[in-house]
């Protein structure tokens, strides 16, 4: 069964840090690019982050840039999110989702924006909160 599963969040002071999990399952992470969003209440849900299938690109919001670190190790089909500096702002759902990208060409491609995104997982809440 093909699967993403999000792990690592919780309740952290401001300023403070966590990293994110997303292991995926029954299929092959390395042929696709991963990203990251976050749904906040009465907001829509807002890419913050991704990462080419191999690694070698990467992409970040405006809002996360400079703080945020995603990275992926294909060896254990997990990509994380290294979230550094948090703001009462960062508080959402966080969601990671993956889109397969096999041909060569698209190397070094990833997607912000949740569509044609092949797999979601279910999410895992940071709440950012003194």
């Amino acid at each position: 069964q093909l699967q993403l599963v999000e792990s690592g969040g919780g309740l952290v002071q401001p300023g403070g840090s966590l990293r994110l999990s997303c292991s995926a399952s029954g299929f092959t992470s390395n042929v696709y690019a991963m990203t990251w969003f976050r749904q906040a209440p009465g907001n829509e849900r807002e890419a913050i982050s991704c990462i080419s299938k191999n690694g070698n690109s990467t992409n970040y919001a405006d809002s996360v840039n400079g703080r945020f670190t995603i990275f992926r190790d294909n060896a254990k089909n997990t990509v994380y999110l290294q979230m550094n500096s948090l703001e009462p702002g960062d508080t959402a759902v966080y969601y990671c989702a993956a889109r397969g990208l096999s041909a060569p060409y698209l190397s070094r491609v990833c997607i912000m924006s949740p569509t044609g995104m092949n797999y979601w997982g279910k999410g895992t809440l940071v709440t950012v909160s003194s």
